[in-house]
């Protein structure tokens, strides 16, 4: 399988190639090549096949070989060792709870995967990769638990300072080893610019093999797609209309459920619920898209001014507007808006969810509003032990910390204080 930069001004490179690279020399990202939909006797006989087996069959052309069959379904195991339970909230209306992985949230997957397919990719190499990563709160736990004692891997985590949940700067910043944490006085914005400032500064790039581990990497972002089909196995009614609301921040997991869809899971729309960084669902009513700086919210995790993925959606759809208004909807709520549905879903449904969450069932609900006669999925993409601060005085009630928590919110913080981005090539370069 062959991938090429969606600024189309680089060399086409391998799967391999574009996991170590992470961005394409010309500022693209990667995009596959090929997509071949699978059998209809694959989605007619879902009920049959293991979670590895499913996923399996998804991912291997876009690996393309490179990874021989017996070590993929390894990697593939290794990285699916929890569980994705479809919790029904009320009538025709679902949660995919996405946190029951180490760092209880959705990009455990992903990054899981990713550090043993470059562990793979590095087992007779010598030479040290240095993984450089923006988060604006789960990604940087996942990518430390994940990357965590990997040989030749080191890893750098830039956050935004006093913009992460106290549990989520924990999970980065406790481990050692070979994770390292950048608090920055910023925004996950500066952050991410940060980073792909370093990606295209050949100082830095001619003496240190980088990549990310962002959702920007191949190997972060496709196995995303694994989500959307574990939740149409588990529906029991699979002949009504699917419609999956995601919360939408940098838009890799909205973007792979697209992918998934062009496998031939039968996905009727897409709902990007958003918060008040509302970049998507302005362009969507007016067909202009402008980057701005992105706004602080209690759902941080989504609070991206300029989401990196959207210009693969826009390739999913072959770069035409009208077709993609025609699968994707987006919707933009307040805080106040989020912190009534989490109580509602309390109080009603029993359920405590976490403010992304919440957003994604307000997405939802919003749509099924003009809609009926559909069923739908939100993500639940992390456990709302990640967000006490904001969760508790909603619900008015205590989370107790599970055990992935217990091990680390007692433990020291270890991380470096920089500014400016002289100060982290400074960092990398030492």
């Amino acid at each position: 399988m062959n991938y090429y930069s969606l600024n189309k001004k680089a060399p086409k490179v391998s799967f391999q190639d574009a996991v170590i690279k992470g961005l394409a020399p010309d500022k693209g990202l990667y995009f596959p090549e090929e997509i071949t939909p699978l059998p209809k006797s694959f989605f007619e006989n879902i009920n049959k096949y293991t979670y590895p087996e499913i996923a399996f069959e998804v991912i291997k052309q876009f690996i393309g070989g490179e990874i021989p069959e017996k070590d993929l379904k390894s990697i593939i195991s290794d990285t699916l060792n929890f569980e994705f339970p479809l919790i029904e909230i009320e009538k025709d209306i679902y949660t995919l709870e996405l946190f029951h992985g180490p760092t209880m949230a959705f990009k455990d997957v992903g990054a899981r995967f990713m550090a043993r397919c470059l562990s793979y990719f590095n087992k007779n190499n010598d030479n040290e990769i240095t993984v450089l990563v923006a988060t604006s709160g789960d990604t940087g736990g996942a990518v430390a638990s994940g990357f965590l004692g990997v040989k030749g891997v080191n890893v750098v985590i830039l956050y935004p300072s006093k913009k992460v949940s106290n549990v989520q700067e924990k999970q980065l910043t406790t481990l050692g080893k070979n994770i390292k944490a950048l608090e920055v006085d910023g925004t996950f914005d500066d952050c991410h610019k940060m980073v792909k400032t370093a990606f295209l500064d050949s100082d830095i790039t001619d003496k240190i093999q980088l990549t990310s581990a962002n959702s920007i990497n191949v190997a972060r972002w496709l196995p995303q797609m694994f989500y959307f089909v574990f939740a149409y196995q588990q529906l029991k009614n699979k002949s009504k209309k699917i419609v999956f609301s995601i919360p939408s921040g940098n838009f890799g997991n909205i973007c792979a459920g697209m992918m998934a869809q062009k496998l031939g899971l039968p996905i009727y729309k897409f709902i990007a619920a958003t918060n008040a960084n509302a970049v998507v669902p302005i362009y969507l009513e007016t067909e202009n898209y402008h980057p701005v700086d992105s706004i602080q919210t209690i759902s941080n995790a989504m609070d991206v001014g300029d989401p990196s993925n959207f210009i693969r959606i826009q390739e999913i759809y072959d770069n035409n507007f009208r077709k993609l208004k025609k699968q994707l909807h987006s919707y933009s709520f307040t805080d106040y808006k989020t912190r009534e549905a989490m109580l509602s879903l309390y109080k009603d449904s029993n359920y405590i969810a976490d403010p992304h969450g919440a957003v994604g069932y307000l997405g939802l609900k919003k749509y099924k509003e003009k809609q009926s006669g559909v069923q739908g999925i939100f993500l639940e993409t992390a456990h709302p032990v990640k967000f006490l601060e904001v969760v508790e005085p909603v619900i008015k009630k205590t989370i107790p910390y599970p055990q992935q928590i217990k091990e680390i919110i007692n433990k020291k913080k270890e991380a470096t204080f920089i500014k400016t981005y002289d100060e982290l090539k400074m960092f990398l370069l030492k």
